[in-house]
């Protein structure tokens, strides 16, 4: 079962870009087994706060996980965590998971 794997990361306001930024260069989780795609979805019309989606799409849960619990990801999740939380521009993450039920690709 081929699921997505959304990351809403809720930004300061006006540092969307620069968070966005940090994505745009393929980092590893293109290389692993069951990766299909990732997408970066910036929400339009915030008031509060920015907000972005880091969309990934998986073969399988199993797949998914593998890249989560991999060397890669902790790595890059260290140097976050260094970093101080009132110079980070990220507020807050929400990790969601859904089965892809239905796709339609082009005729």
């Amino acid at each position: 079962m081929m699921i997505k794997v959304v990351n809403t990361l809720r930004v300061k306001k006006g540092k969307v870009n620069e968070v966005a930024a940090l994505f745009q260069k393929a980092k590893g989780v293109h290389t692993f087994n069951g990766f299909v795609f990732m997408e970066v979805l910036i929400k339009e019309n915030t008031e509060e706060h920015d907000e972005l989606q880091v969309c990934t799409t998986w073969e399988d849960q199993a797949s998914f996980e593998v890249w989560r619990k991999s060397r890669e990801t902790r790595k890059a999740h260290e140097l976050q965590s260094k970093q101080e939380k009132e110079d980070s521009p990220i507020l807050s993450s929400e990790l969601s998971t859904f089965e892809v039920f239905v796709q339609h690709h082009p005729a």
